[in-house]
């Protein structure tokens, strides 16, 4: 399902679109494939290991103020959500992805005693565009468990993060 979801991203990425357009055919993309991830019936839930969660909530933690300014996130089963922000001399973001996997990776690997592909290659990324998409933004990370139906209240879920400024 997930490789038919990225074949019709990219036919659709290959059409002739304004921006408002293609931002909500954007949209509509993730929210097809996040809803995917978060039924999670098959495929790898390695995240749901409190003790594999951890070292992905540290590493995410160790980037705060040195790669980005860390906003909010959701750590689910088989996925990760990230709110953060970027200082104007930040490195490109697809590198400092890639060091978090890379080193996520490795320790998750360690702990679960396996070896091999952790992460998908890709990611979605997205610019937040103003403070009111910035607050839904952020309540769809930090909903994100209630919506899988995993708990009640995401206040409950032991891998999210806000930090409220």
């Amino acid at each position: 399902m997930l490789d038919q979801l990225r074949d019709e991203w990219n036919l659709l990425s290959q059409e002739d679109a304004d921006e408002s357009e293609a931002y909500a055919r954007q949209k509509r993309y993730f929210g097809r494939f996040d809803h995917l991830l978060d039924q999670a019936d098959h495929g790898p839930i390695w995240l749901s290991e409190p003790t594999v969660a951890e070292a992905v909530r540290e590493a995410l933690h160790y980037y705060d103020d040195r790669a980005y300014r860390l906003i909010c996130y959701c750590v689910m089963p088989n996925h990760v959500h990230l709110v953060i922000t970027l200082p104007d001399d930040a490195q490109p973001l697809a590198r400092t992805l890639q060091s978090i996997k890379s080193y996520t990776a490795a320790k998750a690997n360690l702990l679960l005693h396996r070896t091999g592909q952790f992460w998908q290659r890709e990611s979605y990324d997205h610019l937040v565009r103003g403070a009111a998409e910035m607050e839904r933004v952020i309540s769809y990370v930090l909903e994100n468990p209630v919506k899988a139906g995993l708990v009640d209240d995401w206040q409950i879920w032991p891998h999210t993060y806000w930090k409220e400024e």
